[in-house]
C-alpha cells in the first residue's frame, strides 16, 4: 500500500512541475499580430491592411511585407486583446468581413499559441476601388 501512495505523489510532482514549466513561456506581441496578420489576410473581402506612416516607411525601406500591419495586440498570460485595422474592397459586405476575421483570427492564434482571445476588434478604415476603377478605365478604352 506504501509503495502505491509513492507511486502516486512521484506522479504528481511530475504533474506540478510540467505546470510550473509552462507557466513560464511567453509569447511576444509581435508574434500574436504576425498570426492574426496571416489570418486576416486569406479572408476573402480585405483589401488590405491600414497601418500607420511608419508601418508604411518600414515596409518600402525593407523591401519586406509586414504581416503584423494595422495589427495591434494586447497579451496578457493566459490571454490576449486583438485590433485588427483593415481596409475592405469594393462590393464586400463588411458585417460577413469582420465576423471572418474575428472567426479565423481567433481559432488560429488559440490553436498556435494556446492564449485565450477575449476580444477581436474589427476597425474598417477604407474602402479599396482600385478594381472598380480599373474596370471602368477598361469599359471606357473599348467603346
Amino acid at each position: 500500500m506504501e509503495n502505491e501512495n509513492m507511486g502516486n505523489n512521484e506522479n504528481n510532482e511530475i504533474l506540478e512541475e510540467k505546470q510550473e514549466q509552462n507557466s513560464g513561456i511567453q509569447i511576444a506581441d509581435d508574434v500574436v499580430a504576425v498570426i492574426a496578420g496571416v489570418a486576416v489576410s486569406e479572408v476573402p473581402g480585405v483589401a488590405g491592411m491600414s497601418g500607420g506612416f511608419a508601418g508604411g516607411i518600414t515596409e518600402v525601406l525593407s523591401g519586406k511585407k509586414n504581416l503584423a500591419k494595422g495589427i495591434k495586440v494586447d497579451v496578457g498570460e493566459k490571454e490576449t486583446k486583438i485590433d485588427v485595422n483593415i481596409i475592405v474592397e469594393y462590393g464586400s459586405r463588411i458585417p460577413d468581413v469582420a465576423f471572418e476575421i474575428q472567426n479565423r483570427v481567433k481559432k488560429a492564434v488559440e490553436s498556435m499559441t494556446g492564449l485565450k482571445v477575449i476580444e477581436v476588434n474589427v476597425h474598417v478604415q477604407g474602402v479599396s476601388t482600385v478594381n472598380e476603377t480599373a474596370k471602368n478605365d477598361t469599359e471606357n478604352t473599348d467603346n
